[in-house]
Formats: structure tokens, sequence, C-alpha cells
């Protein structure tokens, strides 16, 4: 059976430009700042080397269930290796190995894998799966669950089908003032992990309004990862001319980052794949650039970003960082051994984000 490759909205990586970017004269010295943390958080690091090592173990093809993580460069670098995306299970052969993403998936996914006799290896970060287990924890106690987040993405739909009969999902503020519950009493709210901070807790805030007995999550949803992310370019942006965050189209958190670079004081902001989407002309009269990536991005493209930068004459770059990140996950129990049965040494997901 043949599968549907899975990929991005966009064009495929663009040719090297024929020439470098210039180095035009601007009033005053002109300087990076780069946000930290930024980058790979520990699981998007566990979910790629998870399907890296799933390649070591059982050779090629592995079947991937959607994109690993949201990152075109991530994704054409593992099909290169012998990963096949595809869209739903039904496109694995019987008894091949998958790989669910690290946005989750449903339950109804994980029973459709094993009715096929699929070899799944469930890559879900487990910050995502703390999410699943209070969907399931709150419907099992006939709460009904308000999950703020975006209605399609990956990682929505697999926390609602936890549990279908209990979530409506409110995507946005002003869905927060019309949607309708059936017992105000026995309301908790849950969140998409990528989201703006500051965009979900308003909309708690309108949903509290208008369900005063509106019952928390027993921690924040929202990941680390995303927050951090989001604090440093907060710092960056008051001080930029232009913010230029590396991450794909379909990338909720690092589409997050540019709109909350505008927010807080960037007079610019935009979001490419390579260094080589950046323009010249969004330099025209520009001092100071701040640069992040969002938590799906391999370091290699915000250094080819910093390396195009600095022929336009912005080679002082300070880092600018506002968090540590030494979080690690434990990799999926089936790759936690070589072969042979030994602890592999990568047994332990995760390297410390930038």
């Amino acid at each position: 059976m043949s599968a549907t490759i899975v990929r991005l909205p966009e064009p495929p990586r663009p040719a090297r430009r024929s020439a470098p970017l210039q180095d035009r004269p601007v009033d005053g010295a002109k300087r990076v700042l780069l946000a930290a943390p930024r980058g790979y958080c520990a699981g998007v690091d566990r979910a790629v080397v998870a399907v890296e090592k799933a390649l070591e173990r059982y050779g090629s093809p592995v079947y991937v269930r959607k994109q690993i993580v949201h990152n075109i460069h991530v994704v054409t670098e593992l099909e290169k290796k012998g990963a096949i995306f595809v869209d739903e299970v039904d496109e694995v052969p019987e008894g091949a190995h998958v790989v669910f993403s690290a946005h989750g998936v449903a339950p109804a996914v994980v029973n459709a894998a094993s009715d096929r006799g699929l070899h799944a290896i469930d890559a879900t970060c487990p910050l995502v799966t703390k999410v699943h287990r209070e969907a399931v924890r709150f419907a099992r106690d006939d709460f009904e669950i308000l999950l703020i987040g975006h209605d399609g993405h990956e990682e929505v739909e697999g926390t609602a089908g936890e549990a279908p009969d209990h979530v409506t999902i409110v995507n946005s503020p002003d869905e927060a003032d019309t949607v309708v519950v059936k017992d105000p009493s026995k309301v908790v709210w849950l969140s998409q992990t990528t989201l703006s901070v500051d965009e979900t807790m308003e909309t708690v805030n309108r949903l509290r309004t208008r369900f005063p007995e509106l019952h928390n999550p027993p921690s924040d949803d929202i990941c680390y990862a995303t927050q951090n992310r989001q604090v440093a370019i907060k710092k960056v942006a008051k001080d930029a001319d232009l913010v230029i965050v590396v991450g794909s189209a379909n990338s909720s958190n690092s589409v997050r980052l540019v709109e909350v670079a505008l927010e807080h004081g960037a007079k610019a902001a935009y979001r490419v794949d390579y260094a080589d989407e950046v323009k010249q002309e969004w330099l025209d009269g520009v001092r100071t650039v701040g640069v992040t990536s969002g938590a799906s991005v391999p370091e290699v493209l915000v250094r080819e970003v910093l390396e195009a930068l600095s022929e336009a004459g912005y080679g002082d770059v300070e880092e600018v960082r506002t968090a540590e990140e030494d979080l690690m996950f434990s990799l999926p129990k089936e790759l936690r051994q070589d072969a042979a049965g030994k602890r592999d040494e990568r047994a332990l997901g995760g390297r410390s984000g930038h």
C-alpha cells in the first residue's frame, strides 16, 4: 500500500540567494539580540530522537502519523533517513512500525493502530500526555471541559478525543463570550500547550466572568518551553526594530512568537523557515534585530540566519537569556534498549535547550 506524504503548505527550501544580504548604512551601530531560551524543547528533541532511533533499530521505512514535530526542515531530514509521514494509520502497511507525533493522538487512533497489528511507538510529549490525563479525570468526574485551543490542531484533536462527550473547544477570547455549558458549577478549563500565555489567560478571565465557579486545572497547561520563549522574546522585542522568528507556518508556538514580539514593542516581526527567506527590505533603517526560534526548530537554522545577518553588517550578537532549561524526558520504552538488549546511551532524550 502506498503512503501519503504529509507536507507543509509551503514550497521546499528555496535555493540560496545569488548574492548575500547587503551591508547598508543605518543611523547607529548594528546589532543582534539573540533570545534565549529558543529552539528545541525537551519534548521535541525526544520525539525527533525517537524516530531516529526507530530507524536505527528497525530499519527503513518507519512510518510517522502526521509530522513528528511542526518543522519543515526536521520532517525533510527524517524523510531522507527513511521515515514516511502519513495522515492516518490506515495508510501504514499491516505489521509495520509507526510513531505517534509529539502532539499526541486520541484513543481512537491508538485502537486503529492496534487493529492493524502495527507496532506503535508513542512519542507524545509528556506535557501533552499530562493534559490528556487531566481530560480523562475531569470527564470521569462528569465535568464539562472547555478546551482552549485551535480547532483542527493535532494536539487539540488528541486531547478532545480522550473525552469527546465532555469537551467543548474554545478557539479565542471572543468565543469565551458565546460558549454554552450545561452546568456552570461543573466546568473546568484546559488548554493546548503551545498557545500564547497572555491570550490564554484573557480567554480564561472572560470565561470566569460568565462562569464564576470555573475550575482550574491542577497545574498550568501551557508548557514551560512555550512560556520561556515568549518571556525571552518580550524582553528582546522592546529594544528591537525588527524581530525574526525561525519556525514553520503550522508551528503554533512559532506563529505566537511573531505576535508576542509585535505586542511587546517590536516595530516589525516576520517568521521564516530558512535564512534565504530574510528580505533585504526588512533591514532598511534597522539597527537592532531580534532573533529567536520556535520549540521545534533545530539550532542550525538559527545559526544560518545569524550568518546571513552578519553579511549585512549585523555581526555584533548579544544573547538575552531569561531562563535556563535542563529538563530531559526518557525515550519511549520501546527505544530505551539497543537491539542487543542493552540500555541505549541516548535512552534519555531531550538535550538542554538554548
